[in-house]
């Protein structure tokens, strides 16, 4: 099956967006996707799609249905779009991510680098611009569950501290030295792991984006950039140090000591 979804008054490019070769499996467990959006079409072909393909799939056109469904049932990824009726999809991402790690994938209609930095700003794992290939998103859904669901590998460590900071890759949470835990979404997290396992090494934002989302980099290593930021301001004490240095040849690199807890 390959359908190209097309946005209504979107000025993305129209031509179909390059599809993977292959689409992993995902675990025997059904993962429940709940696909907030409001064109129809859309919504119908993607949900059909991805049942196809074994997700238990739930559809809502606004916030106020998201609210509802979300109140009541368990869910394991949403797919927002960002052009809602009534509230818009950058303020569901907020309001969703303030109180939930739930991962979120948008679809940008407009396709525009501002869009997905603003979506990625307001908590979004991954983002996906109009007119978009099923295969794609599936591709997408896949990958964000399978990096939630994968834990470590058998004999690693499982908890690594630095600067009083404990990471538990088992559980997905942060504690500050004092203990207390730190809310991350699923792709600070992803990216706050990759620096980890890697402290001490420069790491180009083609690298983070592979590590964190299994993709190159393209045209979207400003995304690592806002995630970046976002990790500063929760791990950073002082504004004279930052434990992310940023490098001129155009990466990162974490600069504490990282030890197994």
């Amino acid at each position: 099956m390959t359908v190209v979804l097309r946005a209504r008054q979107s000025s993305a490019n129209p031509s179909m967006i390059g599809t993977p070769d292959a689409i992993s499996n995902m675990t025997k467990d059904t993962q429940n996707i709940l696909i907030v959006e409001d064109d129809r079409q859309t919504r119908d072909l993607v949900a059909r799609y991805l049942r196809e393909h074994s997700f238990a799939v739930h559809l809502v056109t606004n916030g106020k249905e998201m609210d509802r469904h979300l109140s009541h049932n368990r869910v394991d990824l949403i797919v927002l779009d960002l052009m809602l009726p009534g509230e818009d999809g950058l303020s569901l991402c907020r309001r969703v991510r303030m109180e939930s790690t739930t991962p979120i994938i948008m679809l940008t209609a407009k396709g525009e680098d501002l869009d997905r930095i603003l979506g990625l700003e307001m908590g979004a794992d991954d983002y996906l611009p109009k007119p978009f290939n099923p295969r794609e998103l599936l591709a997408r859904i896949n990958a964000v569950l399978r990096r939630r669901a994968s834990g470590h590998a058998a004999g690693a460590a499982t908890r690594l501290k630095f600067m009083g900071w404990i990471i538990d890759l088992r559980l997905r949470e942060l504690r500050d030295p004092e203990g207390a835990q730190v809310p991350l979404t699923s792709a600070e997290f992803d990216l706050l792991q990759a620096f980890c396992e890697r402290a001490g090494r420069v790491l180009t934002r083609d690298n983070l984006l592979s590590m964190t989302r299994g993709r190159p980099g393209g045209g979207f290593g400003r995304s690592i950039d806002v995630l970046v930021s976002r990790l500063r301001r929760k791990l950073d004490r002082t504004e004279d140090t930052s434990v992310i240095k940023t490098v001129r040849t155009g990466g990162y690199i974490f600069t504490p000591v990282v030890e197994e807890a």
